[in-house]
């Protein structure tokens, strides 16, 4: 396995925790975000403040909250999962900013209409936040639904985004 390098930075949202590989970006998370990884984890990651895809995503990120950004332009990492989780990982970064999308359209855009729950489960582990767009997904009738970063944070993101209205 490859080296791990670490950077936390400040958002808006609260602390983010990043993650590359020698392949790319491999995680973004929220301090204390559901499927986030452990503290035993995070203890092998090696710190790295100058870490040049680390610094990219903490600018790219810092001009998104800024309202000066909707797309991120980053190499992304994403052999951490399942091949089935890959695959949904792959489809959310087609999602617009602005865009949204259902879980159950998600899944029949993946060819696998049947399989809303475990397109919801994988969407729920996706490992890099807000530039894997996890937070477009929304309910059927376009209610917020679960968001591993927590429900308010999802409705910020897509406050940011030019959401206004949400069903309840």
């Amino acid at each position: 396995m490859s080296d791990l390098f670490a950077l936390q930075m400040d958002s808006p949202l609260g602390t983010l925790q990043l993650l590359a590989s020698d392949l790319g970006l491999c995680g973004v998370w929220f301090e204390n975000q559901r499927h986030g990884p452990s503290l035993q984890t995070q203890a092998q990651w090696q710190p790295a403040p100058d870490h040049v895809w680390l610094n990219l995503t903490r600018e790219q990120l810092n001009a998104y909250f800024a309202g000066q950004r909707q797309s991120f332009d980053l190499p992304l990492d994403l052999t951490r999962g399942t091949a089935f989780q890959q695959s949904v990982w792959h489809a959310l970064l087609s999602v617009p900013c602005g865009g949204h999308e259902s879980y159950a359209q998600l899944a029949q855009r993946l060819d696998r209409p049947k399989a809303v729950r475990a397109v919801g489960s994988a969407v729920g582990r996706n490992p890099i936040s807000i530039i894997v767009p996890c937070h477009r997904i929304l309910g059927a009738a376009g209610q917020l639904t679960g968001y591993a970063g927590g429900l308010e944070r999802k409705q910020r993101l897509l406050q940011l985004e030019g959401h206004t209205r949400f069903a309840p």
